[in-house]
């Protein structure tokens, strides 16, 4: 009864708001947060700081060195807070793909003796899904599950493909274009109980969104990028379990304890560690305030927009761990508007400052989404499909506005599509 009361409440509140806007009023509306985040004021701050007063290089043994090396080793710890690890075990990287490439690449030198199959899902971001295709030009097996309609991994194929001659697992924590929480603690156990095999998870969309902890979900690596957190772009990081040996990808002088050669980017470095802090202070608060403007949206759609498909799963968690069934993160809704073309929508609401996605950023030069396709969707739902991925900066005035327009946009397409049929 509450929630029918709540959506009520939202659905005349969307129509009362829609009514009052007027032609012309343009708001600005950022929904691509999956792709990117708008950079924190204290991020920049702290990033111009370092600029233009900490500019030394962290291996040198002056003052200014030893500075700049205490703020890397403060936002490493910032980083670690986040999956409950210690800061001993976070390594900074150039972005979420290399973290990826650092942990399949790195795992598949250094346990090659040991057997040469991986495991992953079919949904998974191109940085793991273009690793295992160079992995298998190599000489590797890759097994890809499958995954049901709403994205969840199809354990039971799963546990079939984990044999001893495994020598790395791999599923993403969130879908980036469903929002699908894969439940990571229920596949870590499984990957332990069966083989010796390491278990690594793309936390990218994941980081800040939903909460982790690394040991109860018996990971041994996990990536994780700061565009994606109101951080910069160009920095990611990646954990590696105590213990756990991995190749390294760079050589040279020897920076990240030997892990990742190159000067380090101490401005990225400093910005993804005040970013880090700020989401884990800040947790509850930014997830409430996504959940409340994806909630808005989604019931102002299912009440206000006929012919529609709910991509993503409707209830939303905060944890990994409350994942088993299908469950979504506060950050994403997928959408097919049938009779539409979701790209043609897409520029339609861009004219109305109104920014969304048809999918992955990194794979939107392609065509369809392998993430829909691989979870059974028809192609005229994977045509009409629309991103929409929120932040704490999204409010509820934005929704009434995107409901507006949304509605005239795609009343008006499949008008024109009926019309030329």
């Amino acid at each position: 009864m509450l929630m029918q009361s709540f959506c009520g409440i939202i659905s005349a509140r969307i129509k009362v708001s829609g009514e009052r806007r007027t032609e012309g009023e343009n708001m600005l509306v950022y929904l691509d947060n999956s792709a990117t985040t708008r950079q924190y004021e204290q991020v920049t701050e702290e990033m111009l700081r370092m600029v233009r007063e900490e500019y030394g290089n962290p291996s040198s043994l002056h003052r200014m060195g030893l500075a700049a090396e205490k703020t890397v080793k403060k936002a490493r710890e910032s980083i670690a807070e986040n999956f409950g690890v210690s800061s001993g075990e976070i390594y900074f990287t150039g972005s979420g793909t290399e973290s990826d490439n650092t942990a399949f690449f790195g795992a598949a030198e250094a346990r090659k003796r040991k057997g040469k199959r991986i495991v992953t899902s079919s949904v998974e971001h191109p940085a793991v899904l273009e690793a295992c295709k160079k992995l298998e030009r190599e000489g590797f097996l890759v097994d890809y599950i499958d995954v049901d309609r709403k994205g969840l991994v199809n354990m039971s194929s799963l546990e079939a493909a984990l044999g001893q001659d495994v020598i790395l697992v791999s599923v993403m924590a969130v879908n980036n274009e469903l929002g699908t929480v894969q439940p990571i603690g229920a596949i870590g156990s499984l990957v332990k109980k069966k083989t010796e095999a390491l278990f690594h998870t793309d936390a990218v969309q994941a980081f800040g969104k939903v909460r982790m902890d690394a040991a109860g979900q018996q990971l041994d690596l996990i990536s994780c990028s700061a565009h994606k957190i109101h951080g910069p772009k160009g920095m990611g990081a990646l954990y590696v379990k105590k213990g756990v040996q991995i190749s390294p990808l760079l050589y040279g002088g020897g920076q990240e304890r030997g892990f990742r050669s190159g000067t380090e980017n101490t401005p990225g470095i400093a910005g993804f560690g005040v970013a880090a802090k700020l989401i884990c202070e800040n947790f509850n608060n930014r997830f409430a305030k996504m959940r409340k403007s994806r909630d808005y949206l989604l019931v102002g759609l299912q009440e206000e927009v006929p012919d529609i498909v709910i991509n993503s799963p409707e209830k939303v968690i905060d944890s990994i761990s409350g994942a088993g069934e299908s469950a979504c993160c506060a950050s994403v809704l997928n959408v097919s508007f049938l009779g539409c073309r979701g790209e043609v929508l897409l520029h339609s609401l861009e004219q109305k400052d109104i920014f969304v996605s048809t999918g992955s950023a990194c794979s939107s030069h392609k065509k369809g989404s392998h993430v829909l396709s691989a979870a059974g969707f028809s192609p005229a739902m994977i045509e009409g499909a629309i991103r929409f991925s929120f932040s704490e900066f999204n409010t509820i005035e934005e929704m009434d506005y995107v409901l507006f327009e949304l509605k005239k946009a795609v009343k008006s397409m499949r008008k024109i599509i009926k019309k030329n049929k």
